[in-house]
């Protein structure tokens, strides 16, 4: 689960991630306040998008399983280990 929201973290990052690239490019400081307090709306804005259309896309095209779950068990003395039926 750790590794999900991390993920879903660094997604959120990449559009601050593209204006720091940017702001260098164009030769502003990036860590200067004033360049980013005009666009801190947009950038958090346009992430949150970035993540809700991540999680969207891949709860409607994700892969499906047509059966369960069978946990592991025991059958005639032998642990058969569990899986997707």
């Amino acid at each position: 689960m750790l590794r999900r929201l991390i993920e879903e973290f660094g997604l959120f990052l990449i559009p601050f991630a593209v204006f720091t690239v940017y702001l260098v490019l164009v030769g502003r400081n990036p860590l200067r306040r004033v360049h980013w307090d005009p666009h801190l709306l947009r950038l958090v804005l346009t992430g949150l998008a970035i993540v809700i259309g991540t999680l969207v896309y891949e709860g409607l095209f994700s892969e499906r399983r047509a059966g369960g779950y069978v946990p592991p068990h025991m059958e005639n003395g032998r642990l058969v280990p569990g899986g997707f039926k």
